[in-house]
């Protein structure tokens, strides 16, 4: 059933539903919503395969990416900090949850968690681990989007993948996910168009490489550089 191999948070996740809340798994397809922003908070995520997209919409219409998550990764959970199940106006959801790529999906109901979360102090402290690994990613990502400059926005985009989904190889640095140009776009706020023009310069410098839509970034420190 699971598309991973057996991770530790895996197998807390899976003994959090037990037999009474028989675990829900589920599949979603690139660009699909997992849930929007105001959904009740009723269950929490833990994400078997692919990349999620956590984003957050304003009142202009404007959306924007705060974070990306790759497998073995829980999310769906900051209603247990904001307030007592009780108030169900801090219980509703504060992301736009979409899959980036195919994804597939575990989850329990968030009343388990919290008791899960309460007699295990293990499982705490590893989601405390993943919540403190968001938060960099979030910081880093807002500082992408602040530059102003398209290529320097795209530099830093593609900085962060790796960090977070490379793959260290012979060539570089490949980006473990299957990006199109158009969910590059989406991700920083750009256009397709503009996306195609910069990583073509970016393939004829010689920075980074494509093979079926995986981008090998071959000096990710000469990249930085790039927009300096």
């Amino acid at each position: 059933m699971f598309a991973t191999s057996d991770q530790p948070l895996a197998s807390l996740f899976r003994e959090i539903a037990g037999s009474s809340f028989p675990p829900v798994v589920e599949t979603f397809e690139r660009g699909k919503t997992i849930f929007f922003p105001g959904d009740p908070a009723e269950r929490v995520y833990f994400l078997i395969r692919g990349a999620v997209k956590l984003s957050r919409v304003y009142e202009a219409g404007e959306e924007i990416t705060v974070a990306l998550l790759k497998e073995n990764s829980v999310f769906g959970v900051l209603s247990l900090a904001t307030g007592p199940r009780s108030e169900p106006r801090l219980a509703d959801r504060f992301y736009h949850s979409v899959a980036f790529t195919p994804v597939e999906l575990l989850s329990v109901p968030i009343e388990q968690v919290e008791k899960a979360l309460k007699q295990n102090p293990e499982l705490a402290m590893m989601m405390l681990q993943g919540l403190s690994s968001r938060i960099l990613q979030t910081e880093m990502m807002i500082e992408t989007l602040a530059h102003r400059d398209m290529g320097s926005r795209l530099t830093s985009f593609l900085l962060i993948l790796c960090r977070d989904f490379g793959l260290q190889g012979p060539n570089g640095v490949t980006i473990d996910l299957k990006l199109s140009h158009q969910a590059i776009a989406e991700a920083i706020g750009s256009t397709r168009v503009t996306i195609t023009r910069l990583l073509g310069d970016l393939r004829q410098n010689k920075m980074i490489s494509i093979h079926k839509k995986k981008i090998t970034v071959h000096d990710p420190a000469a990249l930085s550089q790039q927009f300096v």
